[in-house]
């Protein structure tokens, strides 16, 4: 090959890679919930991961209570295991994601995150729900760590993780409200997230927590990055670089560029996007 048509095919490639502006992952499934965490996106989330057979780990890092089930009843994630309120945590899970095979998978310490016994549990799983709270608390907690990287390979081999609120919001590469003791929006220091959403940012909560413009500055500080703020009752169904909108709520789409007055425009339930593009799929 002569150097002008190598030159020519580095360019082209080049000119791919600029072109690709955000991605999700190359392989397995991305639920991605506004918060709600409403039946028909759990249910979702099971069935992709296996339906009645899933095995799922359930991680509550970002939490520093839990209220569940109809007796409100509040658990610690840090209480000792031997605690009556993580028998019944651990019922309710079962309830919520209708199979038995549920671990709850949790810790505050980065040498535990990084230990076999807990690589070994995400490798023994079909699907894993990253909770509600901080983000800031996964990210402290998972960021950087071989749990992290356990999670990429679950993906890898096909499997399923869902987040929630929080959860979704650590699933992007750019966290807002990433500091666990003030709510600054964009925390210098606490921007990083998990990634498997490149250059996305998620808000939960849109409407409901009235957050409709806090994108518009994420995005006119970091114009690379691909707002997405999703109603507490929508979810992305992420697969390779295009996601599907589910559930009753709306997803603002956020890119830096005005919309008819507004600087965000909405997709609805049944609405394709493509990350790559920037660009809603007709």
């Amino acid at each position: 090959m002569n150097l002008a048509k190598t030159v020519a095919i580095l360019l082209l490639v080049a000119a791919a890679a600029l072109a690709q502006r955000s991605s999700g992952p190359s392989r397995g499934v991305l639920v991605v919930d506004g918060g709600g965490t409403s039946q028909l996106v759990v249910e979702e989330f099971v069935r992709l991961a296996g339906g009645p057979s899933a095995k799922i780990a359930v991680i509550p890092t970002a939490a520093s209570s839990l209220r569940f089930g109809e007796q409100k009843t509040i658990l610690n994630p840090d209480w000792p295991r031997s605690r009556p309120e993580w028998a019944l945590y651990e019922k309710h899970l079962q309830q919520t994601f209708r199979t038995d095979s549920i671990t709850v998978l949790h810790t505050r310490d980065r040498k535990i995150a990084n230990s076999e016994e807990f690589a070994r549990v995400l490798r023994s799983v079909s699907g894993v729900f990253l909770g509600t709270g901080n983000a800031g608390r996964h990210a402290a907690a998972y960021l950087g760590t071989r749990a992290q990287s356990e999670l990429m390979a679950l993906l890898d081999r096909g499997g399923v993780i869902m987040g929630s609120s929080a959860g979704s919001i650590i699933l992007g590469s750019f966290v807002v409200r990433g500091r666990p003791d003030k709510p600054l929006l964009m925390a210098k220091g606490h921007m990083d997230g998990f990634g498997f959403l490149r250059n996305v940012a998620i808000n939960p909560h849109l409407t409901s927590a009235k957050r409709d413009n806090e994108l518009v500055n994420v995005c006119d500080e970091h114009p690379s990055i691909l707002g997405l703020g999703l109603d507490d009752d929508a979810a992305l169904i992420v697969r390779g670089n295009s996601f599907e909108v589910i559930g009753k709520g709306g997803v603002a789409v956020y890119d830096n560029l005005p919309k008819d007055g507004a600087w965000y425009s909405w997709l609805k339930p049944g609405d394709r996007f493509d990350l790559a593009t920037w660009k809603k799929v007709q």
